[in-house]
């Protein structure tokens, strides 16, 4: 028995999975930590970039990769904070600090034009957009044939009181309340968390979770201190060199501060920083003899939301909700159907291919890091395989 509860002999099949993506050309490096009974186990493969200087730099627990929607659980531990000392509370409006999102209207046909509209039967509030039913969202939908799919992808994002002005502007997809929708919920947070203190958003998460937690890696940019540690991020699809082609150099889009900070998918991190956070989760709230939430918080973030109902006509196709749910920021696991995380589990991934959950009854965290993009979809065979090779070898 390795230990933390694993089986060595197991585990080592982990080791060879991951070379396997490394070896295939699929990514250049990946990192995965698990952590079990207070011991942590990494295993690391490849390097940062498969060209340039990060083509001769390890992947490791230190190294710096784009979070995508992995921000969003931070996001809304960071608004928690806000409930705990009462500056913001759960069932309150947010037509105070957010008067763009205050007596909107709503389509009257979500695939209709934007001016058959009806008012909106009650206002948004906090616990709206922490469990993303505040009634806008991401609509998946083909170019031209939706027009709010259409007017939502067009949204720029210049400064967040332009973004949220613009957003406002447009009808909700649906009623507040009604149905979970994706993603615009997280930037929301973001701009609510900055009005509600008078600071920047990124300024608020780190006095208020990452510099308690010591995840200094941790923020909406990566200084040039720490640029060799960065990872480049690639295109989902393969370019005609046969190699995926670069989406972002650790010279590019964040590599100097940006003044729209996405609660949506804006931070950057390592995996030892996120354990950090995944491990106060997973403790009640506290790390590091550090506390940023109480218990009971924990509890309420990673509680069951949304109702059989909501659940029922919500999600990216029909069934998304049959095993899953949403808590605050962040899936909730209701039913266990393959190998892996047990009823009860929380976490979410991330658009190029970082994960993270917390399996409460295995007193397990398992983090993933790697960069390239749509590599986060839980349903490509990778996951599958990854799942299995982790919980296969649970040992105790």
């Amino acid at each position: 028995m390795a230990a933390g509860g694993f089986s060595s002999k197991r585990l080592a099949r982990l080791q060879g999975l991951l070379e396997r993506h490394v070896e295939s050309g699929f990514v250049p490096g990946m990192v995965v930590v698990l952590a079990r009974h207070g011991e942590v186990h990494v295993e690391a493969t490849g390097q940062l970039a498969f060209e340039g200087p990060g083509s001769q730099t390890p992947m490791a627990v230190d190294s710096i990769c784009r979070l995508g929607s992995m921000s969003k659980p931070i996001v809304a531990a960071c608004a928690m904070t806000l409930v705990e000392d009462c500056t913001l509370r759960l069932d309150d409006p947010v037509d105070d600090l957010l008067p763009e999102l205050a007596d909107m209207t709503v389509l009257a046909d979500p695939q209709g034009p934007l001016d058959d509209s009806v008012p909106a039967e009650r206002p948004i509030t906090l616990r709206d957009v922490l469990d993303g039913t505040l009634g806008t969202g991401m609509v998946p939908a083909e170019p031209g044939t939706v027009p709010i799919a259409d007017a939502l992808n067009a949204l720029e994002y210049p400064s967040p009181d332009e973004w949220i002005r613009q957003l406002g502007d447009l009808p909700l997809v649906h009623q507040p309340g009604e149905r979970w929708m994706y993603d615009t919920a997280a930037n929301v947070t973001g701009v609510l968390i900055s009005r509600a203190t008078g600071m920047s958003f990124g300024d608020v998460v780190r006095e208020r979770v990452c510099k308690p937690l010591g995840m200094t890696d941790t923020g909406f940019s990566v200084g040039s201190e720490s640029v060799g540690r960065f990872a480049t991020a690639y295109e989902q699809d393969n370019a005609a060199t046969g190699g995926p082609a670069v989406e972002d150099a650790p010279d590019g889009r964040f590599s100097r501060p940006r003044l729209f900070q996405s609660g949506g998918g804006g931070l950057v991190s390592t995996a030892q920083d996120y354990l950090a956070f995944a491990s106060a989760l997973l403790a009640g709230g506290a790390h590091g003899g550090e506390r940023v939430l109480s218990r009971p918080t924990v509890t309420l973030m990673t509680s069951d939301h949304l109702t059989p109902t909501q659940r029922a006509i919500s999600g990216f196709w029909p069934g998304y909700f049959d095993a899953i749910s949403w808590g605050f920021g962040m899936s909730v696991r209701t039913r266990r159907t393959h190998l892996g995380p047990s009823v009860g589990s929380y976490g979410w991934p991330g658009f190029y291919g970082t994960a993270w959950y917390n399996d409460p009854a295995e007193d397990l965290t398992t983090i993933v890091f790697l960069q390239r993009a749509h590599a986060g979809d839980q349903r490509l065979p990778m996951w599958h395989d990854f799942w299995t090779t982790v919980y296969q070898a649970i040992d105790d």
